[in-house]
């Protein structure tokens, strides 16, 4: 093979391959060549013939040295993942989901080429530092559906291989300023929103807002980083947790090794654990499944709220979907990319759905996330309590700003107020802040 042939990158590759005819399945989907057909045939099928069905996934891992004939041992599944996290990271290709078929007895999928000038863009910048890198929520969906057998169903919800993550997991963001040494209560200074209800007068400084020792304060502040997590067993709850501390907590399975940081985040967030399957109450058939699905989330998910929302990322090899104001479909999956921050909950989203709902009686503002592990969700056709391991998450932030909006009731615009810490000028309309 000549030198071009072994430098070409993955879209000349492909490209080349379509071309060859050698691959069946492997076509042009239009006359233009600007979209393809790739063969997507799960391993789990009856029918599933691995040297025809895995032969160009082979083919790129040969190509790619990742694999060697007589040597190495034939992984499927793994040049599966090889490919495809290849042609995701691209920027040259585009999955196209309307026109992929994956429910058929030679499934596939189709992508399309993209031109220079329409090439994905990176995703937006991170409140995190830039070692955290953050990807869009208004990325492709990626199906993968599959028998829906429980046998067959979670082989293929799990990501690659084990990776070590290089860069130290940091929660770190920037307020609007430091926070005080040694301040237990974790408060931190800058621009907060309040609530002033009717016939009460608004204090020159703001006051702290405890939510335990006052649930329906009358001047309520953005100081509360904690939040609410239930997980449920196919719609059992089995563990219900709030946090404690602003640097926000880790769901997993098993335990955290206190000398692995760089592969299971920051020691200091809380810890919350899947429980033992026996506590959701059901069959043997559902307990088994679960049992092999913990494994796969033994490094967990890292969930925190931030000044200007709710953040996650995902570590462990199991795949993980959720739903949530920010999620980019509500009726087919959302997956979580593994090792990369995705914002959940926009702060100022939020706030401008409530003071819609406050002034015009618009519909609630959105703060509730639900996160799915090892099954595809949403899933129109399967209810949410169906499901295996799901997970309830509110903001209690949120939680309090919407009751007091529902105490107060739609119709009272000036209700909903901003207030500056450090401040004796009274407060301002939100409507103006959010315009500004």
């Amino acid at each position: 093979m000549g030198d071009r042939c072994r430098n070409m990158r993955l879209r000349e590759w492909l490209i080349a391959q379509i071309d060859s005819g050698n691959y069946a399945g492997l076509s042009w989907e239009n006359h233009e060549k600007t979209m393809f057909r790739i063969p997507w045939k799960h391993a789990a099928k009856q029918d599933y013939n691995r040297d025809e069905d895995a032969a160009l996934f082979k083919a790129w891992a040969v190509y790619k040295g990742k694999f060697r004939e007589g040597k190495d041992k034939a992984d499927p599944s793994t040049w599966k993942t090889r490919l495809r996290c290849a042609m995701n990271k691209s920027t040259d290709f585009q999955e196209v989901p309307e026109r992929s078929q994956l429910d058929i007895s030679e499934p596939y999928k189709v992508y399309e080429i993209m031109d220079e000038g329409d090439k994905k863009t990176d995703p937006p910048d991170s409140p995190l530092p830039p070692a955290q890198p953050v990807y869009s929520s208004s990325q492709q969906h990626t199906p993968q559906r599959g028998p829906h057998a429980l046998q067959s169903q979670f082989p293929m919800e799990v990501d690659g291989q084990w990776e070590k993550v290089t860069e130290k997991p940091s929660m770190q963001y920037q307020a609007a300023a430091p926070l005080k040494p040694g301040d237990n209560n974790r408060h931190v200074k800058g621009t907060f929103y309040t609530w002033t209800t009717p016939g009460t007068q608004a204090p020159g400084k703001a006051q702290t807002f405890q939510a335990a020792l006052c649930p329906y304060p009358t001047q309520l502040q953005i100081t509360d980083f904690r939040m609410n997590v239930c997980l449920y067993y196919q719609g059992t709850l089995v563990e219900n947790f709030t946090s404690s501390t602003m640097d926000g907590c880790r769901i997993l399975h098993g335990s955290v090794p206190v000398e692995n940081e760089h592969i299971y985040g920051p020691s200091s967030m809380e810890q919350l654990r899947f429980p033992s399957p026996e506590r959701a109450g059901a069959d043997q058939r559902v307990v088994e499944a679960m049992s092999r699905l913990l494994p796969h989330l033994e490094r967990g998910v890292l969930l925190w709220v931030a000044p200007d929302g709710v953040f996650l990322k995902r570590l462990c090899q199991g795949r993980v979907y959720w739903a949530g104001p920010l999620a980019p479909f509500c009726n087919q999956p959302n997956k979580l990319e593994r090792d990369k921050t995705c914002k959940l909950m926009d702060m100022q989203l939020f706030l401008q759905e409530l003071e819609l709902y406050m002034r015009e009686g618009c519909p609630c503002p959105r703060f509730h996330i639900d996160l799915c592990f090892g099954e595809e969700f949403p899933d129109p056709p399967q209810h949410k309590s169906k499901k295996l391991i799901t997970a309830h998450i509110e903001p209690l932030f949120a939680r309090e700003l919407y009751r007091n909006a529902q105490r107060i009731g739609p119709g009272t615009p000036r209700s909903l107020q901003v207030s500056k810490t450090n401040t004796d000028d009274g407060t301002h309309s939100i409507t103006k802040y959010l315009v500004q």
